[in-house]
């Protein structure tokens, strides 16, 4: 190991970012070093655990927009629920159960995310996908491990979107419950971005097993958690991701829930369709 000097003046800053952000001081110069010599890092951050969220945990984690000093890209939802959230350049999105979509510009607060920094190590065009189906299985060509973690950006034209966007709910209420109750929409003939993670087996106590995709119009006025798909012409760009960052709530509810259950079978009940609604 080298151990490189540096002034007190950079010390002292570093010591401020990290009680800022609360970051370690080693992330902190490993990013700017990651920046500095444009070496992507490829790691993942992520805020709490879907099996809290299975267990009804819908508070505050952080703030949205503290999301931001981790990545760029990424999913994840709001305070009770409410709405989907899709980080797409560098931009949080809130789709709500009304359809509507906002840009998030205050310290909304969030329960549970997943960040990245996002850089390609792989851009490719494929000509179609008839379903969300087909579309997976063409993902699945461009992940040479089950033991890593991959970030997906498909952009293009779709002539299908199925989407759904939880409705703000009741603290505790089970997410199998709230999922019952989730306001769909269909959307043709459109332009957007899917944001996209596949997570391995092994994360099936703290993640989403497998793809777990939100669409954002390309005009930010459409989107939801994808249900269905099909489109034609998408570009396909993906990030292997070798490094994972989980930071855990603090707050009395989180620490005193039973988190000893498998969430699989809710979190699988809950990325299912429930109730169709045409917009």
């Amino acid at each position: 190991m080298m151990l490189v000097p540096i002034s007190k003046p950079l010390q002292r800053a570093l010591e401020a970012l990290s009680n800022e952000t609360g970051e370690p001081i080693p992330q902190l110069v490993a990013d700017a070093l990651s920046h500095g010599l444009g070496i992507p890092v490829h790691t993942l951050f992520q805020v709490s655990t879907s099996g809290a969220l299975v267990q009804g945990i819908y508070e505050r984690a952080v703030s949205s927009t503290f999301l931001l000093n981790y990545g760029d890209f990424g999913l994840g939802t709001f305070d009770n629920l409410d709405g989907e959230m899709v980080v797409l350049d560098g931009v949080i999105y809130q789709v709500r159960s009304d359809g509507t979509v906002n840009k998030i510009v205050d310290e909304t607060g969030t329960p549970f995310a997943i960040v990245v920094k996002f850089a390609a190590d792989q851009d490719q065009t494929i000509a179609s996908a008839s379903s969300f189906e087909e579309l997976r299985a063409i993902c699945d060509r461009y992940r040479d491990s089950d033991n890593l973690f991959y970030a997906f950006r498909i952009d293009g034209h779709f002539d299908h979107i199925h989407t759904r966007a939880m409705k703000a709910t009741p603290k505790g209420l089970p997410l199998a419950k709230a999922a019952a109750i989730q306001p769909e929409f269909d959307f043709r003939d459109i332009r957007g971005t899917l944001v996209g993670i596949w997570a391995p087996q092994f994360a099936s106590a703290f993640n989403v097993v497998g793809y777990h995709f939100h669409f954002l119009s390309e005009d930010r006025t459409k989107g939801g958690h994808l249900l269905e798909c099909s489109g034609t012409n998408l570009r396909v760009r993906v990030e292997k991701l070798n490094d994972f960052h989980l930071s855990l709530p603090e707050s009395e509810e989180f620490l005193r829930a039973d988190l000893t259950k498998d969430p699989s079978k809710d979190l699988a009940y809950a990325e299912q369709p429930h109730k169709k609604e045409n917009v």
